[in-house]
């Protein structure tokens, strides 16, 4: 498979940029029309507009006030920012709701299903879940194609 790991980093790097401006819902969208002055790739623009509550319908978007839209996201670069997004948040709580990343990764699904703050609502739950098992699969198919090397 091929992935863009560059445009995961620079993805995961500015997808937040908005919240310079605003912890609202729109710093999605304010992070991209930031990004679009600084000459940020249109991938990378994709990420950042699009990562608020892992990927919006447009049905979604008018009833949180956004511009009316289709926020899905369509790349599996944007999902692994959005997974990596909320794994770090979980980690970097100030309640301190694990006490190490292990804990996180392994609890993911039990904490955003029962914190609101995480999982938000059934919807975006589902997404986050559906993108966290795709993200969990890849990896384990990465793991299980690197066989141990013989030795003579």
């Amino acid at each position: 498979m091929k992935l863009d790991l560059e445009l995961v980093g620079r993805g995961a790097l500015f997808h937040d940029l908005g919240k310079a401006r605003s912890h609202d819902i729109e710093h999605g969208k304010i992070g991209a029309e930031l990004g679009v002055r600084l000459g940020l790739p249109q991938p990378i623009l994709a990420i950042m507009e699009k990562h608020i509550r892992g990927g919006l319908t447009a049905e979604e978007a008018t009833e949180l006030g956004l511009p009316v839209k289709d926020y899905t996201l369509r790349t599996l670069e944007e999902r692994i920012v959005i997974t990596a997004d909320r794994l770090v948040d979980i980690i970097t709580d100030t309640n301190q709701i694990v006490s190490s990343e292990e804990e996180a990764e392994a609890r993911f699904e039990e904490i955003l299903a029962n914190n609101i703050r995480y999982g938000k609502n059934a919807r975006t739950l589902e997404r986050y879940l559906g993108y966290h098992r795709e993200v969990q699969a890849l990896i384990r198919g990465a793991s299980n194609d690197r066989k141990p090397s013989r030795i003579p």
